[in-house]
Order: structure tokens, then C-alpha cells, then sequence
């Protein structure tokens, strides 16, 4: 179940959409570092899942639009309660990194 909410991209999508339906080329711009295909497979593997919708507006040239669900939207609160606390506990997280590279140095 993890794997299909907790990827490098999904967390950031989602915050993305959140407050408002999004175009594709949008989300890309908010999303530095994200590729095309990147993206295009994570809203196409939260559309299977229920969490984002995908319309297709009457535009010319067609456009489509991303929007969270209310099953995304339940997300929120989780997602939040992670977000505090790795800025609670990052600088720990990155302090044991450090001690643990240390030590495989020495060892090596």
C-alpha cells in the first residue's frame, strides 16, 4: 500500500493539486526536477488509484486538468503529521547518517 502513496513524487503532486485542479505543464513547473515521463506515470498511477482525476477541457489545443479526490484529500493530515516531523527530527536523521558514514570509513 506504501508503494503507491509514498514515492519520491506523489507527497509533492498532491500538494500541488490540493488547493486547486492543475494543468500538466503546471504541475511540472511547481515540481523542479520532475521529468515529463516522471510525471506523467506518478498522475497516471494516482489516477488509478483513486486519488487525482484527470479531465479533458474543451480547449483548443485540448488540455487536460488534475484534480485531487477526496480520497487524495485524506491524505492531508498524514501527509502533514510526516512533514512535522521530519522537520522535528531531520538535523537528527542527518546527524546518524553522518556518525554511520564515519564509521564505515574508519572501517574500511
Amino acid at each position: 500500500m506504501l508503494d503507491k502513496i509514498a514515492d519520491k513524487w506523489t507527497i509533492l503532486i498532491l500538494i500541488v493539486i490540493c488547493p486547486k485542479p492543475s494543468r500538466f505543464n503546471e504541475i511540472k513547473r511547481r515540481l523542479d526536477g520532475i521529468t515529463h515521463k516522471a510525471l506523467a506515470d506518478a498522475l497516471k498511477r494516482l489516477e488509478r488509484n483513486g486519488l487525482v482525476t484527470r479531465t479533458v477541457l474543451p480547449t483548443s489545443p485540448v488540455g487536460v486538468e488534475y484534480a485531487i479526490t477526496p480520497q487524495g484529500h485524506a491524505l492531508r493530515e498524514p501527509f502533514e503529521a510526516l512533514c512535522a516531523w521530519a522537520l522535528e527530527h531531520g538535523s537528527e536523521l542527518d546527524a546518524a547518517s553522518t556518525r554511520f558514514d564515519q564509521q564505515q570509513k574508519a572501517q574500511a
